[in-house]
């Protein structure tokens, strides 16, 4: 749930398939690519043809392709494809690296950026793109008037921009921000915008969008497709793929599929060349001499929240109690058939700021401990099982959006602890309505992004009646999250996280479960499918082989 609703508010994007994303100096080690039984077939030997067409199965239609308007990570995907930003990910190293601009330093305050752009990049429509364009751009991203979702949004830290040349672009921020670079690499949302284009299109840019990106704008069928065709002119790629020149297919079609089994039976029947599948379904591809599987896991982590606000949740020991009496392995199989990994902080594993040692401290199943704690803070065994104190019994709710087996899980779960749980399901608005006001005593729900400075949102005290619906109030958790969102050193940051971590674990806030595994399937007719942590897809290094 609050995947979905930090769609639409700085330091998220939800991560969809496809969908590229950067991180800022990641030094933690990202899981292995996974190189899967059927990537040998995908013939690498074979040598790259010009011609084609990709059609790739997509779940959500954009809004809009004006990158500053959209609140879609649709948006953004399929923006990313026609444009490009400042900075990019390498998801083999999670290293953010210079794309369109060619360097950058950060002045010895943190607080004045400046870019260096790369030569020779033009717009789709010819126009060059010069540091005063991208200053164009920026100023229209944060102007209020554009009232942008998540790109203005994910700026708020710039106070101005000044472009002395044309090959020079500087951001002077109002303070030190370390995402905000993240924020600079997002293909879609970021990308420079033609202001020739914006003119001539007005307020039907989003319908005819201009960028600077390896794929040309060509057609959209509301409800069914967008075409992209080639950008023969393109020589500027990421610096991670092999392909520096355009890209070898002359389409690529995005065809929107909601339904995941519709979805399925088109890959299956050819009609598309590559979808995301759940983990429930992707056994039948691995098996399949046809496919080609992508294993990966972004940065996204599946817990349960404890309103603090309650009574019986304010006592610390009842907290842990819970935590150690959730088996995460059980809920990986039965949410997930075995497809993930278990979490045991705020941080899941491929976000930058994850420290490896929380897998040591981080609660691991132990009834008997939780039985434990509970009985020291004095919960009596009463009627039926459900533990009593001071004639109120044990029993708390929890709210959830998206019914799963697990959920029943931790319910049985609990109960062999002592502790009565109700579940109340509702649609996503009513949930995110009931945490915002606190009704509520447990929620099951998740949370991702490029950047841990999301935690911020989820837990300082300042965003009490905002995104921090469990009412965490503690000031020396608020002193380390404002220290982690301006301190730029990447290093130091990581150190910041692990303290963070530490913290949340020790008071424990909320129940870490597990982060789910994300899978991509290919047709073989495509070629130069290379695996990453990510699952993220290299387009720029495919071909058609026909």
């Amino acid at each position: 749930m609050l995947r979905n609703n930090l769609d639409r508010r700085i330091k998220y994007v939800l991560f969809a398939c496809l969908l590229a994303f950067s991180a800022a100096g990641c030094t933690s080690t990202p899981p292995p690519a996974k190189n899967v039984e059927q990537q040998p077939k995908a013939t690498a030997s074979l040598t790259p043809k010009t011609g084609g067409t990709i059609t790739i199965g997509y779940q959500v239609e954009p809004d809009t392709l004006d990158p500053q308007k959209t609140a879609l990570s649709a948006g953004n995907f399929v923006g990313g494809l026609l444009g490009g930003a400042l900075m990019v990910l390498d998801p083999y190293t999670f290293e953010l690296k210079p794309h369109l601009a060619e360097s950058y330093t950060v002045s010895e305050d943190g607080k004045t950026l400046t870019f260096k752009l790369r030569p020779e990049v033009k717009f789709h429509d010819g126009t060059p793109l010069t540091a005063s364009v991208f200053k164009q751009s920026i100023e229209r991203a944060i102007d209020p008037k554009t009232a942008s979702p998540v790109a203005g949004q994910e700026l708020t830290t710039i106070e101005s921009v000044s472009a002395p040349d044309d090959s020079t672009l500087i951001l002077q921020l109002k303070q030190p921000s370390a995402p905000l670079l993240s924020a600079l690499s997002y293909g879609g949302y970021q990308q420079p915008i033609s202001m020739e284009a914006l003119k001539k299109y007005g307020s039907d840019f989003g319908r005819n969008p201009v960028g600077v990106g390896p794929w040309k704008f060509e057609s959209w069928k509301t409800g069914e497709s967008i075409t992209l065709i080639r950008n023969d002119d393109y020589k500027w790629s990421a610096p991670f793929v092999e392909n520096q020149g355009p890209v070898r297919p002359d389409k690529l079609v995005i065809k929107f599929i909601k339904d995941t089994q519709t979805l399925m039976a088109a890959l299956d029947s050819g009609t598309i060349d590559i979808a995301g599948v759940p983990a429930k379904d992707v056994k039948k591809y691995r098996d399949d001499k046809d496919f080609t599987v992508l294993e990966g896991m972004q940065p996204v982590e599946n817990f349960i929240g404890m309103n603090l606000e309650n009574e019986i949740l304010r006592d610390v020991n009842v907290r842990k109690a819970i935590n150690l009496a959730i088996n995460k392995e059980a809920l990986i199989i039965a949410d997930l058939q075995g497809e993930g990994v278990p979490v045991y902080g705020p941080i899941p594993p491929t976000m930058f700021g994850y420290d490896k040692a929380v897998e040591e401290y981080g609660y691991k199943y132990n009834k008997e401990e939780a039985i434990r704690l509970l009985e020291e803070s004095g919960w009596k065994l009463g009627g039926q099982g459900i533990r009593e104190k001071d004639g109120k019994a044990l029993s708390l709710t929890m709210i959830i959006d998206d019914p799963k087996p697990g959920n029943q899980l931790v319910q049985s779960m609990l109960k062999e602890i002592g502790i009565d749980l109700k579940i109340q399901s509702y649609e996503m608005a009513t949930a995110h309505a009931q945490a915002v006001k606190g009704e509520f005593d447990l929620m099951a729900t998740d949370h991702g992004s490029i950047d841990p400075n999301i935690l911020e949102l989820l837990l300082h005290s300042n965003q009490i009646g905002g995104l921090n619906f469990f009412r965490v109030n503690n000031k020396e958790l608020d002193g380390l999250l404002e220290k982690g969102s301006i301190t730029t050193d990447s290093q130091e940051r990581q150190k910041i996280y692990a303290a963070i971590q530490k913290l949340v674990v020790e008071e424990a806030y909320w129940i870490p479960l597990y982060s789910a595994k994300t899978f991509q399937v290919i047709s073989n007719r495509i070629q130069g499918v290379k695996p990453n942590p990510l699952a993220t897809l290299t387009i720029q290094d495919m071909w058609v082989n026909e």
